[in-house]
């Protein structure tokens, strides 16, 4: 792991903004946002609630509970989307730390000062609250353990040291926030903890406690969520580790057919009377697989190569998003609370 990026030097204030994805929240919101963390001395706390599409009050209820901002989605564009147009308005309007919780109240408003503390310390680019998904008690056994693996296996594609993967709850510096950003359609969740891992972000935990809420509408069902979740850590792991990811396709194919190479050769050698012929197939099927292995290992290469404009790319955006803030920096109007994102 790198040193976390140090973009503040002991700041007098850090401006925390709270960001809220929310589709029709009105019951549980209200009960999120009494749930907010009080000022502390060095931190403002500030709410930000992103409306997806609701068709209920969500978004009157906000209001009346005295939401700083609200980010308006016209129509429904799911999670991934309202997560990153929050993590947009919030960087515009000045924010030093994100913090994203859920609209359902499944994570506690009282741990957001936990989740920032190793931020405003130095310590971390990102903090990712730990569920403790063994010891929930509404969870099933099942669901316990698709967590406990798929875990695993995000840490190994990330190269981070996260016990929840999949956790909503989490807190972003600047810099992070302008380093990543959401391409998926199911979840953000994955994709930005291997995006953080590949970028030499610093990533941290802390433990947290969870509530019972509604059936998740993100998905339908455990095996569902396993599905979407593993073409997301699939494609991005890919995206940023593409020569490894060829190299493990190709290596099936290049070691079944250096098998029947081997055992034509093998017969070959010992049989003194030319009923080798007899395992020319090997030769024709190993060959096919041999082939098939080395081209899927040269596209690994030539993938790993165009790697260098995707890293060109990340870059021009990260320029531009950090243009875009200090030009918003420069032209914000504290009075204009809320934005309409088509």
């Amino acid at each position: 792991m790198s040193e976390p990026s140090q973009e503040y030097v002991d700041p007098t204030i850090w401006r925390v903004i709270i960001q809220i994805p929310c589709l029709n929240e009105e019951e549980t919101l209200p009960d999120v946002l009494r749930d907010m963390p009080a000022d502390l001395r060095n931190v403002r706390f500030e709410t930000l609630v992103i409306d997806d599409g609701s068709t209920d009050r969500t978004v009157a209820v906000a209001r009346e509970m005295g939401v700083n901002y609200i980010v308006r989605h016209r129509g429904r564009k799911g999670l991934p989307a309202a997560f990153q147009s929050g993590i947009d308005a919030a960087l515009k309007l000045g924010a030093d730390i994100i913090v994203n919780t859920d609209g359902d109240h499944q994570y506690p408003g009282s741990a957001i000062p936990d989740l920032v503390r190793p931020i405003i310390a130095g310590q971390a680019d990102i903090v990712i609250g730990d569920r403790q998904t063994s010891l929930v008690e509404h969870f099933s056994r099942q669901k316990k353990f698709l967590q406990l693996v798929g875990s695993w296996v995000v840490r190994a594609a990330s190269d981070t040291d996260v016990p929840d993967a999949p956790s909503g709850f989490r807190a972003y510096s600047k810099e992070s926030a302008l380093r990543l950003y959401v391409t998926s359609e199911f979840s953000y969740t994955i994709e930005n903890l291997i995006q953080a891992g590949k970028r030499r972000l610093t990533v941290s935990h802390v433990t947290i406690t969870t509530k019972p809420t509604r059936p998740s509408r993100l998905h339908r069902g455990n095996w569902n969520f396993v599905k979407r979740q593993g073409a997301t850590i699939i494609r991005t792991y890919a995206q940023y580790e593409p020569l490894k990811t060829f190299t493990y396709l190709a290596l099936p194919f290049l070691l079944l057919g250096g098998a029947l190479l081997m055992r034509f050769l093998i017969y070959y050698i010992m049989d003194p009377v030319g009923t080798f012929q007899r395992y020319l197939q090997s030769v024709f099927i190993g060959g096919i697989f041999m082939l098939v292995g080395i081209l899927t290992f040269f596209i690994g290469i030539l993938a790993d190569l165009s790697g260098n404009n995707r890293r060109i790319n990340e870059e021009v955006l990260y320029r531009l998003r950090n243009l875009e803030v200090e030009i918003a920096a420069l032209t914000r109007d504290d009075d204009e609370k809320e934005q309409h994102v088509g």
